[in-house]
């Protein structure tokens, strides 16, 4: 089956930007827009004024052991759910590009960092944006070979107040908690949605 490909009714040339407006600057960044759009059914809106968080622009690892089919996960406190069922979140590796780094130079610094391990082989998996109702930020995800043996310990950044657990488990058993609703995160959920559809044509492409 051919599928047609997606293409918006409107253009970037289709909005027009009335005022922007740095409301709050701290460790991340808050910005007042106010703008016009055209409507679906034609014209124009009235000002839609909307603040946006702006948290720079992110990207993830999925870190994969394809001789031993075993993934490597990270544990840490997280200010947005602190509040929630629990604050601790099970996640892949991630980290935000503030160092003028491409993104795979991103993922493999966050690796090391985060879990202490060196990636091999590497492969982007989506680009997206976590909430663009009202945040900026987008985030590239990526999975990356790895020797799960290595991977172990409590890692993290003194300076960034980082406290990071290394945990090493089977594909089916993340697989696992996926579905039981343990894993709320995103882009951990994207990637072991990816691999669990993909697995055995990344077994192949990285043995030869």
């Amino acid at each position: 089956m051919n599928f047609k490909p997606f293409k918006s009714l409107f253009q970037p040339e289709d909005v027009q930007l009335k005022s922007k407006e740095t409301v709050f600057d701290g460790f991340f960044k808050v910005v007042k827009y106010t703008f016009k759009h055209r409507l679906f059914n034609g014209g124009w809106s009235k000002p839609v004024i909307r603040e946006m968080f702006e948290r720079g622009h992110a990207a993830a690892l999925l870190a994969y052991d394809p001789i031993r089919d075993q993934v490597v996960l990270i544990e840490q406190i997280r200010v947005g759910a602190l509040e929630h069922a629990s604050p601790w979140q099970l996640e892949i590796i991630a980290g935000i590009n503030d160092k003028q780094e491409s993104l795979e130079q991103v993922v493999r610094r966050e690796a090391k960092e985060e879990a202490g391990i060196e990636v091999g082989e590497i492969e982007h998996i989506s680009h997206y944006y976590p909430s663009s109702g009202g945040c900026s930020e987008t985030l590239d995800v990526f999975i990356g070979q790895v020797d799960a043996a290595l991977a172990s310990g409590v890692h993290g950044m003194d300076d960034e107040d980082e406290d990071i657990q290394v945990h090493v488990m089977s594909r089916e058993q993340a697989y696992q908690l996926v579905g039981s609703g343990v894993i709320e995160n995103g882009a951990t959920i994207i990637a072991l949605l990816w691999l669990e559809l993909n697995h055995q044509q990344l077994k192949l492409r990285w043995s030869e």
